[in-house]
C-alpha cells in the first residue's frame, strides 16, 4: 500500500503566509523589541506611576501594583459534597 502523503497533489502543507500563527516571525519581533527597549529603570518608573495613582484612589492601578509587587493571591474553592442517602450500608465500613 503506497504512502498517501506522497499523493497529496504536490501541495505543501507548510505555510508561507505572513499572518500564519504557526510562524514565529511576530514572536521573534516582539522578543527583539522587549530585549532592546525594556530595562529595570523603566519598570521602576512604571510601578511608581501605578503606586501614585493607587494612592490617589485608582483601584485598577492599585490592583495592578499589588499583583506585581505582592503576587496574585492563590485561588481557593470551597467544595461541598452532598451524599445521596441511598448508598449501601457497606460503604460506611470503608
Amino acid at each position: 500500500m503506497p504512502d498517501k502523503r506522497k499523493l497529496n497533489g504536490g501541495n505543501s502543507t507548510k505555510s508561507t503566509r505572513a499572518d500564519d500563527k504557526r510562524l514565529k516571525t511576530n514572536k521573534n519581533l516582539l522578543d527583539q523589541y522587549i530585549d532592546e527597549n525594556v530595562d529595570v529603570e523603566k519598570i521602576k518608573k512604571l510601578l511608581e506611576a501605578h503606586y501614585k495613582l493607587a494612592v490617589n484612589g485608582d483601584s485598577r492601578s492599585a490592583n495592578i501594583y499589588l499583583n506585581y509587587v505582592l503576587g496574585k493571591p492563590k485561588e481557593t474553592r470551597d467544595i461541598e459534597v452532598k451524599l445521596n442517602k441511598n448508598f449501601p450500608d457497606w460503604l460506611d465500613e470503608c
